[in-house]
């Protein structure tokens, strides 16, 4: 009888709730396949947004117009924007600088890649709590409640970055084409525009958010606050040369707006990482002091 009441309640035998090897491989599975479908989700939007046409054909006959303004819209005519607005701002002739399509597929495998990165972008707040919530058993109950404060800040760091590399992309165009010799013509290869893009996007997003990893680390015994702030010369410099290159404009303008927020983001991680371990050691000292008085 009593062997019953202690299989039918698991959570009062492991009140700690650890994990075996083979519960943490099928957790892992759990939160990858709902990363996933969210990520296939956001790609069919992606997909629907990439060209806004069909949108404004349908609804044209309900809202008159509609064909007219939604007309070359989408997320496509956003990425090609500014090389177009080169042409426009500098009055050159559209023919030179365009963007081009080098193979049969090229414009099928360009929505498909554009249209994955937004279901990326769109869904970061499902693949993101599943990352969290995948670290959650490592974590003692006390500290758990940390994690919707770290869901809450990565979210909006994410976004954040993804949209300071949509601001500086115009800036990173024009000063590319300022390279181009006179009466020469520019001709994008629109797969090595697309990737730089992209990349640049996914890349400020992740390097916003991870001093929220830095700290959820730190919060799950991996790493430590003294370990984090004894590189800090490496991250500066690093951070450094990767807005460097990731903003090549004339004026260091770009890249200290991009440099300074990641640089902060880094100390305020260490900030509180050096705080948790002071409470963890202190935490730690008193349970030992009780154990010796007793």
């Amino acid at each position: 009888m009593a062997g019953d009441t202690a299989r039918s309640n698991p959570r009062k035998n492991n009140p700690e709730r650890r994990m075996s090897l083979g519960e943490h491989l099928i957790e892992l599975r759990k939160r990858l396949t709902r990363a996933a479908f969210a990520v296939v989700g956001g790609t069919i939007i992606g997909w629907m947004v990439y060209d806004l046409s069909w949108l404004g054909d349908l609804l044209d006959p309900v809202v008159p117009g509609a064909a007219d303004a939604l007309e070359g819209r989408g997320t496509w005519s956003a990425i090609s924007g500014p090389v177009f607005h080169i042409a426009d701002q500098l009055g050159l002739d559209p023919e030179k600088i365009t963007l081009n399509f080098s193979s049969l597929t090229g414009a099928l495998d360009i929505q498909f890649q554009v249209s994955l990165v937004v279901g990326i972008i769109l869904s970061s707040p499902i693949w993101l709590y599943q990352i969290f919530a995948f670290f959650v058993p490592g974590l003692t109950k006390k500290e758990r409640r940390y994690v919707f404060g770290f869901f809450f800040s990565a979210v909006p760091l994410f976004l954040l970055g993804c949209a300071t590399g949509w601001l500086v992309l115009p800036r990173i165009v024009e000063f590319m084409f300022t390279f181009v010799p006179p009466g020469a013509s520019q001709l994008y290869d629109t797969k090595t525009y697309v990737d730089f893009i992209l990349k640049l996007l996914l890349a400020l997003g992740v390097a916003f958010v991870m001093p929220v990893f830095l700290v959820l680390l730190n919060f799950a015994g991996v790493l430590a606050g003294a370990t984090v702030l004894k590189g800090w010369r490496w991250a500066v410099l690093v951070i450094v040369v990767f807005t460097a290159l990731a903003t090549p404009a004339t004026d260091p303008i770009s890249m200290l707006l991009l440099a300074l927020p990641m640089v902060a983001l880094y100390f305020a991680a260490v900030g509180v990482a050096l705080w948790h371990d002071r409470t963890v050691a202190r935490r730690q000292a008193a349970f030992e002091a009780g154990l010796s008085g007793a």
